[in-house]
């Protein structure tokens, strides 16, 4: 009777091993949460990558262009104040900028700029075809020459001339495109400035474009 007192029954190593313990479930419940909360994560970055590259990067925008106020550099210049025959004569260096905002490159052609006075074009140059790199611009030096041959004789001209300034409009049209990651956009940009010019100092007053 003392013997069979004594005897403890043990559980079986196979029973042991196939009944999981309360810790083991645990364990594998919290890394499947683990799990599942990497994966949204993942999938929420993945997101704002995606609309981030779409709004940001590959967002086509139109080239701004404009003219050098502080680049400009007259020589040559002569005009006359007569009432019957006022005119002017001069020849200036400025800069034609491209401003490329994309993060790609944009290509243009060859086109031309006008400068008017009075609406009556005065001087025309070529700007030769070209590349404004992504995020970057485009600097192109012109000479420009500019006279009243063409301008009727009812112009104001005379007044102008005598109060020591005169006002030219410049205008060109741009055609080209923006090359991104393979793709190719078209996108014209325009030119529309308008310079106050100082004649008793030989530069530019204002700029406006």
């Amino acid at each position: 009777m003392a013997d069979n007192a004594n005897q403890h029954v043990y559980p079986k190593a196979d029973e042991e091993l196939a009944t999981p313990t309360f810790d083991s479930k645990e364990f594998r419940r919290k890394n499947r949460i683990k799990l599942a909360i990497n994966i949204a994560a993942f999938l929420v970055l993945q997101i704002i990558v995606s609309l981030v590259f779409s709004l940001i990067v590959t967002r086509f925008r139109t080239p701004k262009v404009t003219l050098g106020m502080t680049m400009v550099t007259f020589y040559n210049v002569n005009t006359s104040t007569t009432q019957t025959s006022p005119s002017f004569d001069m020849s200036f260096t400025t800069q034609v900028r491209v401003k490329n905002t994309n993060f790609g490159l944009y290509e243009y052609d060859s086109t031309n700029a006008t400068f008017m006075y009075q609406g009556v074009t005065v001087a025309q140059v070529t700007i030769p075809n070209g590349k404004a790199g992504l995020r970057s611009t485009k600097k192109v030096s012109v000479t420009v020459n500019v006279n009243s041959n063409a301008l009727p004789s009812n112009t104001s001209l005379t007044s102008e001339l005598s109060a020591g300034f005169l006002i030219l409009n410049s205008h060109a049209e741009f055609s080209g495109k923006v090359v991104l990651m393979f793709v190719m956009k078209k996108k014209s940009a325009e030119m529309n400035c308008t310079m106050s010019i100082d004649l008793s100092t030989k530069e530019v007053q204002a700029m406006s474009c």
